[in-house]
């Protein structure tokens, strides 16, 4: 089968759950035989990186990029709303990108065009001119809800009154374009749900993130009984405004109720793009790692991994690597949403700073239970999120259409 693959980023170096779920679809696809083109947009943002590594993944991908700017600007919102369309998607509308998406469609044809989220969606019509390939979108998130999430957490009024207006024009969008294309694949459950009830008669599927089980050291964590200083650690992207949000919160009303517990903690966040201000926090234990240049052993190098999100959806792609690493995950709800994973039983779900206090105790107390928890982790990836898997699924699914 041939497949166009078009990604509103560069997916290779997988840097953030974005480009390792797009990454890996085209590894898993490749892997079973089929033929996987990537296009995708570079940015300021996220900019095509050389690499000898890079060399191969185009090879292997027949990678082509156009650069696009994404920036964002206040006249550009402005004149998105004026005239009633999302500033969210218009962005990633680029005649450059239409021109080299209509010549490559203009010499070869395609099975399946995957469009990796809803901004891509505006080059549907192209392709219809262009292309008899069935066009499927993935849905890594329901987009609108992430900001509703943060509108309601925004303490600005000005700035919540400006997000509400291009969050509905948004949301306007997103439920609109289903009926454009002809399937979704959504990340999860309730996604694909909330999905298919606005569109019933649409063809859709949960196929939820692939890893590559071969590329993670599998390393059961064991609590030494005398120790007392924990690592705990958060790794992302922090570009994306729901893992500062998430981490203020964690900074303001959680690791000063944690120190008080157990005052030789120590709380580590790594990633890309960490806001300056964060080096002004005066708190005790709290280091700043910034960019680091491997993530696996950044992460294997702690104890427990924090995902305190207040606001997304999908799944979180690095809590899947962080228990296919053996880790131990405390996570929010909203940053667990998505998974079918068990509470106390595969990681722990902590939405209060009360909640992290009882978590971290059972960690410093019952090695037994630590045990089994990173055992189960491993063996929920293992059954849930292998690429191998997901891409057999994938295919499934386009044969149906």
């Amino acid at each position: 089968m041939k497949i166009l693959q078009l990604c509103h980023k560069p997916p290779f170096p997988a840097v953030d759950g974005g480009t390792i779920a797009m990454n890996n679809i085209a590894h898993g696809l490749i892997g079973l035989g089929h033929q996987v083109k990537v296009i995708a947009m570079a940015t300021y943002k996220h900019p095509v990186i050389e690499s000898n590594l890079f060399e191969q993944y185009r090879e292997k991908t027949q990678f082509e990029s156009v650069f696009v700017d994404t920036s964002i600007s206040k006249w550009g919102a402005i004149m998105a709303l004026i005239s009633s369309k999302s500033y969210h998607i218009s962005r990633f509308n680029s005649p450059q990108f239409a021109e080299k998406l209509t010549q490559i469609l203009k010499e070869s044809s395609f099975d399946v065009i995957q469009m990796e989220s809803i901004y891509l969606t505006p080059y549907i019509p192209i392709i219809r001119a262009n292309s008899k390939a069935r066009i499927v979108v993935r849905l890594h998130n329901i987009e609108h809800q992430i900001w509703e999430r943060m509108i309601n957490n925004e303490k600005n009024i000005l700035k919540k009154i400006a997000l509400s207006l291009t969050t509905r024009l948004l949301k306007k969008y997103e439920l609109t374009i289903l009926n454009q294309v002809d399937g979704f694949m959504a990340i999860t459950n309730v996604d694909y749900q909330y999905f298919h009830t606005i569109y019933p008669s649409v063809s859709g599927t949960t196929i939820p993130f692939g890893v590559d089980l071969d590329q993670y050291r599998y390393t059961p964590y064991e609590i030494d009984d005398e120790k007392k200083n924990l690592q705990l650690f958060h790794i992302g992207s922090m570009n994306w405004a729901p893992n500062v949000e998430g981490i203020e919160w964690f900074l303001d009303q959680v690791w000063p109720v944690l120190l008080s517990h157990f005052p030789e903690l120590e709380f580590y966040i790594a990633g890309r793009d960490i806001p300056k201000y964060f080096n002004q926090y005066k708190i005790p234990r709290f280091i700043i790692d910034g960019e680091v240049p491997d993530a696996q052993e950044y992460m294997l190098s702690k104890d427990i991994m924090i995902v305190p999100l207040l606001s997304g959806s999908g799944v979180r792609i690095k809590i899947i690597e962080g228990m296919a690493l053996g880790k131990i995950i405390i996570s929010t709800s909203i940053g667990a949403e998505g998974l079918d994973a068990v509470d106390g039983e595969d990681l722990f779900i902590a939405d209060t700073p009360e909640q992290y206090v009882e978590a971290i105790k059972l960690c410093m107390s019952s090695m037994g239970k630590m045990k089994k928890i990173v055992k189960n982790a491993r063996k929920y990836v293992e059954l849930h999120h292998h690429d191998t898997t997901i891409a057999h699924e994938i295919i499934k699914f386009y044969n149906s259409l």
